[in-house]
């Protein structure tokens, strides 16, 4: 599966602080499937900037195309 295939699979998302000084961001899915990862703040930023930059491209991308 990649990016652009569709799905009918759904998960809960949470992202925060962690006591360690990292940032989690934790999917649980149906079927128990939980999957914590950790970050460094810098990293954790570093996804956030590659969020946003995928949002602008999304949005520049609906602009161009006719209504």
């Amino acid at each position: 599966m990649g990016i652009n295939d569709p799905s009918d699979a759904s998960a809960n998302l949470q992202i925060g602080p962690t006591d360690a000084g990292m940032v989690r961001i934790y999917v649980a899915a149906d079927g128990g499937i939980e999957v914590p990862m950790d970050f460094e703040p810098e990293e954790a930023e570093e996804i956030a900037e590659e969020i946003r930059a995928a949002a602008q491209s999304v949005r520049a991308g609906a602009r161009k195309k006719p209504r």
